[in-house]
């Protein structure tokens, strides 16, 4: 998957925001923040505790399909099952291309909303 096919399911985003509220906001700019925590704490868990680091890749896909960022939770998904069956160059590969695909994800929600 490249970092530039970024995939934002907006009925999954717009569903949130019915559901929340005028919580909607804040929980997603908390959400976003997320993303960067899981992917800090993956990096900083990938060579040392695989286990710990397929329990940030989990989450990281959880919290992107909540809020409809689609492709974001497939690569997430892709990486927590990778390093689960210990593919590592596949691993390595989909973890190189997680903050530039972050960061694309939060700039298309950004003009969802």
């Amino acid at each position: 998957m490249s970092d530039l096919d970024v995939n934002i399911n907006s009925d999954a985003l717009f569903a949130m925001q019915d559901l929340l509220q005028d919580q909607f906001l804040p929980t997603l700019e908390f959400c976003l923040t997320e993303f960067d925590r899981l992917q800090a704490d993956l990096e900083r868990d990938f060579d040392v505790n695989t286990t710990d680091a397929i329990r940030h890749a989990h989450s990281l896909k959880s919290n992107a399909a909540q809020f409809g960022a689609d492709s974001l939770a497939q690569l997430a998904k892709e990486l927590e099952h990778a390093l689960g069956q210990g593919d590592m160059t596949l691993s390595q590969s989909l973890r190189e291309a997680l903050p530039a695909h972050i960061s694309a994800t939060k700039e298309a929600i950004n003009k969802v909303i």
